[in-house]
């Protein structure tokens, strides 16, 4: 891959997904991208690159940046903010919101293990919220993993990872080499496609944002860009999870970190009054 079509494809991803790449990555494209040129029945990347510059075919455009995203996750990733969510979030927007749905959303949700792992935390655990209904949805830019979530079946290697073995026995069925989610437990969450690059977006106000080892992936200007569009999203008194390694320190006035609660940051009176 030349310099220009490396450039191409780097204001591509920057404009369509956030997505940043530095001249350091090229192999990660180059690795990306053959099993999407294969796939099209194409000699190689460099006509994979040339027939986007050429047709500008949305379909081919959606699924280079579907393989350019990342889509790691598991179940009750990283344990400390599902702790938060238990401890110092739901009671408190149960107490709150006096009966009132409260609504969570997933952003960049992959396939599924967040907003499930969150929906069997609430199903196990009812007096978290007082009886007060939750709505959770969960979204993502790829369709494909969509799908996947919305079919809520793992394989053997995705429910080891993090899901207890009294969880797996009790929302899981086998179905071969596979495990699939109860309906029930299916039933709690709606995916829905959405690109947090794109400004117009309506899903209406949230009280919990799940932001997760997104922000990592963009420059500067946007994170301040699309947090500031999380902060129009949510309810006075909400909340909003991030990765560990993420923060709003020097990118925005929209939150305020929750005492002793790394991640977890509440909307601020400032973006309350914005709104």
């Amino acid at each position: 891959m030349n310099s220009q079509d490396f450039d191409f494809v780097s204001q591509l991803l920057r404009k369509r997904a956030g997505i940043v790449l530095g001249a350091d990555k090229m192999y990660l494209l180059e690795s990306r991208l053959a099993p999407l040129a294969r796939k099209e029945g194409l000699p190689s990347i460099d006509d994979l690159i040339q027939v986007v510059r050429s047709r500008r075919d949305e379909r081919l455009i959606t699924q280079l940046v579907d393989v350019m995203t990342t889509n790691e996750t598991f179940f009750f990733r990283d344990k400390t903010p599902f702790e938060h969510l238990k401890e110092a979030v739901l009671p408190v927007l149960a107490q709150a919101r006096k009966g009132q749905r409260i609504r969570i959303w997933c952003a960049a949700c992959s396939t599924g293990q967040e907003p499930y792992s969150i929906a069997m935390m609430i199903d196990q655990q009812p007096a978290l919220t007082g009886g007060v209904p939750v709505e959770i949805v969960a979204t993502d830019i790829s369709e494909r993993c969509l799908e996947r979530g919305r079919q809520g079946l793992f394989t053997q290697f995705e429910v080891q990872r993090g899901l207890p073995i009294q969880m797996l026995m009790h929302h899981f069925t086998q179905q071969d080499d596979h495990w699939r989610v109860s309906e029930r437990i299916r039933s709690m969450v709606t995916f829905r496609k959405m690109n947090l690059m794109d400004p117009s977006y309506t899903l209406g106000k949230f009280d919990v944002i799940f932001c997760r080892n997104v922000l990592i992936y963009f420059d500067g200007p946007t994170k301040t860009e699309v947090m500031n569009r999380l902060a129009q999203s949510m309810n006075p008194g909400a909340f909003l999870m991030l990765g560990a390694a993420e923060t709003v320190i020097g990118l925005t006035q929209a939150f305020e970190g929750a005492q002793d609660r790394r991640g977890l940051y509440k909307l601020s009176s400032k973006a309350v009054k914005a709104a």
